[in-house]
């Protein structure tokens, strides 16, 4: 049976993004997209509407591609769930300038609430320390959040951590869809190149 979280994930987002400075931000589909987009719509944001499991393997290629700029994941359980293989490889290769934020409500949030493994015990700190990551966090509490913030902007990576939500969802905001434009954007604002 999950177990009820305090902290709010829309609340969380927007503390962790009042630091990016000139982070890239790369979000996983459904609430981390109305998440991040709620802050700022910054053109640094990679909004993957539509790439379930795909976030942190798009995010570590922008790593590679980009060494002096962080890296910042931010994304759900569910999404993460279903690319969790992709931490093996980040483990492995462990890039320097990525973070991955995991908001675990513990649910499948963007289609009703339907229930994730997360809640009936699996282990993404867990699974990411095994699979090389070497700073890893579990953040339950605002504290423990106000604590971890330095690390997730400016810690040598890989850095992983789950912030454990309340399972309610904040309204939806109307991000841009585009994917092409969307990511044109992006590549133009992380590279300095035109449009």
């Amino acid at each position: 049976m999950a177990i009820s979280y305090k902290l709010q994930r829309r609340k969380v987002v927007h503390q962790i993004l009042k630091e990016r400075g000139d982070a890239a931000v790369i979000t996983g589909i459904g609430n981390a997209v109305h998440d991040v987009a709620s802050f700022n719509d910054d053109p640094k944001n990679m909004y993957l509407a539509g790439v379930m499991g795909g976030a942190s393997m798009v995010a570590f290629g922008i790593a590679l591609a980009q060494p002096k700029r962080r890296v910042l994941v931010i994304t759900g359980d569910g999404e993460l769930l279903a690319g969790v293989g992709s931490l093996a490889t980040i483990g492995v290769e462990q890039p320097k300038n990525m973070s991955i934020i995991v908001i675990d409500n513990q649910a499948y949030g963007a289609t009703g609430n339907q229930h994730t493994h997360t809640g009936s015990g699996v282990d993404l700190v867990g699974i990411a320390a095994a699979s090389g990551f070497k700073k890893t966090a579990l953040i339950t509490t605002q504290a423990e959040l106000e604590s971890e913030l330095p690390k997730i902007h400016s810690e040598p990576g890989p850095y992983f951590a789950v912030v454990k939500v309340t399972n309610k969802s904040s309204p939806r905001i109307d991000a841009p869809r585009d994917g092409t434009y969307v990511a044109r954007r992006f590549r133009a604002a992380v590279t300095g190149e035109s449009m």
